[in-house]
């Protein structure tokens, strides 16, 4: 006899504002069929009402004690986006599987919630939005007023277009979400206001979040509206732009990154124009690669597709291990313990700058190299890049999870200091390009990341010191004083014994010189 499976725990989270007329109303809505269905608990957060929303809820309570329920208040507003981050901490403090925002004013129909629900109960989304625009018209016919219904598909189709995405609606505050997918954001960060909902939406697009839309009624009744239609467009444009700029890496926005411990975030960028794709295609078929500070090991498997013998140097061991590529597990800012001769390719993309002391790190590598000239492949981010200059001159300079400012990293290059780094340990500089910031990866890689793309290459042209975003090098190695000079002691002595073997007309051994039987000269 199997054991009953356990209920998966809903939070039915109801914010409220000046909701003593409707509250009541909404929670008599909720349907019987999710308290039987989930182990469930009803939460109402009054945000500092002045009216009666409190004790109306406080008195549902009360008269329906068959239903597990918290009634909060908020001793001060927090507003719409800080309400909401009361709910989802409790949902997480309270070790809840799921979290559904249900209005107190009755604008979003309590009556869906068990549809709606079954993505995430079938495991098959980790947020479901219920969208009002999935209906033709259905919105309109509802009551959504039309510079509403025409301002909501203008934003959404511009969000789309800048995210890559393709909702039906940005601007729903229907929402459910899985608790875990909460964990992974720091929602704590967003706005107080109303575009905490499009906030939201860019952070579980960042973390990988699956978003699933289910279409619902529209239902305006006689409620107040307070959203500053002008002002809420321009705060979700401008958190959109920000999060493009965020992840193309060109302005790190600390609220749109996912929480994690790992080194995933730094995944490749291939397909267009970047240091990932000019690496990848500096490297031949069949070259024996050495990738040192691979991070997550895409850069390795790219390049064992393509018949590459490749091993990788990383402190963290790869997350997927693949039998076909070789692992050494080394801190680069310790002695070195892996060899390079049996490579011809060495890659360092994106790795110097991370080090505590890169002379020494190139140094030390240095010491391995002989007469054979491995090809070199360095990536850096240029910290002389446009933006990095606007934002000193407005007095910014703020570290952050990756980009430029990368608070991993510890130094930082220009093209020159770069030159100077590479000559003064001995390589050999073949060339050197700008790379421009990947747009594409934010974009995707139609006509908006392309044209992105193709203005930052030409403006590269321009000035590579003002408008790259990376610094791209391929370079030759050399050896170093102490291999050159043991190398010379040795084939010195080589040649030497042949010479005592081997006399000058070839034909026996070498007798010792005699000396010369020329009188001296005379000297007047």
């Amino acid at each position: 006899m199997t054991a009953p499976s356990k209920q998966p725990r809903l939070l039915i989270f109801v914010i409220a504002y000046y909701a003593e007329s409707t509250l009541r109303w909404v929670l008599e809505r909720i349907p019987a069929s999710v308290f039987q269905t989930y182990d469930c608990e009803v939460l109402v957060v009054d945000d500092a009402s002045e009216d009666r929303t409190f004790e109306i809820g406080r008195e549902y309570q009360e008269n329906h004690p068959d239903i597990r329920m918290t009634v909060l208040r908020n001793e001060h507003n927090q507003g719409y986006g800080g309400n909401q981050k009361v709910g989802y901490a409790y949902a997480i403090s309270e070790g809840f599987d799921f979290v559904a925002m249900v209005h107190g004013d009755g604008q979003y129909a309590p009556e869906e919630l068990p549809r709606l629900m079954e993505p995430l109960r079938s495991s098959q989304a980790d947020a479901v939005f219920g969208s009002r625009m999935m209906s033709r018209f259905g919105a309109l016919k509802g009551g959504m007023p039309l510079y509403k219904y025409v301002g909501n598909k203008i934003l959404t189709t511009v969000q789309n277009a800048l995210l890559g995405t393709r909702l039906s609606e940005f601007h729903s505050g229907y929402r459910i979400y899985s608790v875990a997918a909460l964990r992974r954001i720091p929602f704590q960060l967003n706005s107080n206001d109303f575009h905490f909902d499009t906030e939201i939406i860019l952070q579980l697009l960042n973390s990988g979040a699956r978003i699933q839309e289910l279409s619902i009624p529209t239902y305006y009744g006689d409620e107040i509206s307070r959203v500053n239609g002008m002002k809420y467009a321009k705060d979700v444009m401008l958190a959109t732009v920000r999060n493009v700029l965020h992840r193309a890496g060109v302005l790190y926005q600390r609220r749109y990154d996912a929480i994690s411990d790992d080194n995933r975030h730094y995944d490749l960028k291939l397909g267009y124009a970047s240091s990932h794709s000019w690496a990848l295609d500096a490297v031949p078929s069949g070259a024996r690669v050495l990738d040192i500070g691979a991070g997550p090991g895409g850069m390795a498997r790219e390049l064992v597709n393509k018949g590459c013998t490749t091993a990788v140097v990383d402190q963290h061991p790869p997350a997927e291990p693949d039998p076909r590529i070789q692992v050494h597990v080394q801190n680069l800012d310790e002695p070195l313990r892996f060899s390079v001769k049996d490579y011809d390719h060495l890659l360092l993309l994106d790795v110097i700058e991370h080090l505590k002391d890169p002379e020494r790190f190139l140094a030390e590598l240095r010491q391995q190299f002989d007469y054979t000239p491995r090809k070199l492949v360095l990536t850096t981010p240029n910290v002389a890049f446009i933006v990095q200059r606007l934002m000193l001159l407005g007095g910014q300079f703020n570290y952050g999870k990756a980009g430029i400012l990368d608070r991993t990293h510890t130094r930082l290059f220009t093209f020159r200091s770069l030159r100077h780094l590479l000559r003064d340990n001995g390589f050999r500089i073949k060339e050197v390009r700008g790379v421009p910031a990947p747009f594409p990866k934010v974009l995707g890689n139609g006509v908006l990341g392309k044209a992105a793309l193709g203005a930052n290459l030409a403006l590269i042209r321009l000035s590579k010191s003002l408008f790259s975003y990376q610094i791209y090098v391929e370079a030759e190695t050399t050896p170093d004083v102490s291999f050159v000079l043991k190398d010379s002691k040795e084939k010195s002595a080589m040649r030497a014994q042949q010479l005592r073997k081997t006399p000058p007309d070839g034909k026996g051994p070498a007798s010792p010189e005699k000396p010369s039987q020329r009188p001296p000269r005379r000297t007047a």
